[in-house]
């Protein structure tokens, strides 16, 4: 009896216990719960400022208050550990990273960055535009200045914000990303890690004249427990990787065991939220002067 009832409480904690995982980990046997059921895991995942989304670029709306960025610190080489953390490839990053302006409130930051992908290069972004799903999507997961850690920010409804980049298949590696694809044979197995050396926040990112193109929403953590403290900035232009390359992180494994492909959660309804971009004087001078064009066309006078 006791050996029944010791079998019985154990089976209720594994279930109590499933851990969330990605769609491409579901099987009709497992007892890890996919997207679709990551509500029962953490109750704000079922909430209505959710992340990712589909950004449809016509439906979103000019702000000029989305100025360039201020980075601080990121042109300095940083030693951190790159870790294969169950769910996706994560490095630490040196507090002294920032990022201002672009209309944050406040100054931001670094904590950490992390990767989604598919499978062998193939489509894995999480947020995807108009439609079209890139091949990989980065994530530098800041907090506001005044905070001590992620949990303490996540209190705070614009507390954290978090600059995503889309990856675009290139035709010849880039040499700026050696050292974290070398690092990948290194952490093959959940829970390992090693050193990155000399690598900083600008080798693997856009140069700064190319950052000014970007969309902005306010939305959630991609994973449980998905909560809506998020302040969302994704830039447009994409950063360079072979194929090779980016098929070098599905040779990972999630804590089952499988091959870790698939780590994006699907796009979120928007509820009625606004994404906004940068870049609205453009759009402003060149409504100006189709209004102008229009005006003289019919011949009305032009305003003083």
């Amino acid at each position: 009896m006791n050996l029944l009832i010791s079998f019985f409480f154990a089976t209720i904690v594994k279930i109590q216990g499933a851990d969330w995982c990605y769609q491409s980990q579901v099987t009709c046997g497992g007892n890890c719960t996919g997207p679709d059921g990551w509500a029962t895991v953490a109750g704000t995942c079922d909430g209505t400022a959710q992340s990712p989304i589909n950004i449809v670029t016509r439906r979103t709306l000019p702000d000029g208050r989305l100025t360039p960025f201020t980075f601080t610190g990121y042109q300095e080489a940083f030693h951190g550990f790159i870790t294969n953390n169950g769910h996706t490839v994560q490095v630490d990053l040196p507090a002294t990273a920032k990022v201002q302006g672009g209309d944050l409130a406040v100054p931001y930051k670094a904590v950490q960055l992390h990767l989604h992908w598919g499978k062998d290069g193939g489509p894995g972004s999480e947020h995807t535009i108009d439609g079209e799903r890139y091949p990989m999507e980065l994530h530098i997961v800041n907090i506001k200045e005044e905070y001590n850690s992620l949990a303490e920010a996540l209190k705070d409804p614009a507390g954290v914000g978090v600059l995503g980049f889309f990856y675009e298949e290139s035709r010849s590696s880039n040499k700026k990303y050696d050292a974290i694809v070398n690092a990948l044979n290194t952490i093959k197995h959940p829970s390992s890690n090693t050193t990155l050396s000399e690598v900083s926040l600008d080798m693997l990112i856009p140069s700064q004249s190319n950052m000014t193109s970007y969309f902005r929403y306010d939305g959630s953590l991609t994973t449980p427990a998905c909560e809506e403290s998020v302040v969302w900035t994704m830039f447009e232009n994409t950063i360079p990787l072979s194929r090779q390359q980016l098929a070098a992180f599905s040779q990972l494994q999630f804590a089952d065991g499988k091959p870790m492909v698939g780590t994006y959660r699907p796009v979120q309804l928007l509820n009625g939220r606004q994404v906004y971009r940068s870049g609205s004087q453009v759009v402003l001078v060149s409504t100006l002067l189709l209004i102008t064009s229009v005006i003289s066309a019919i011949g009305l006078p032009l305003p003083n």
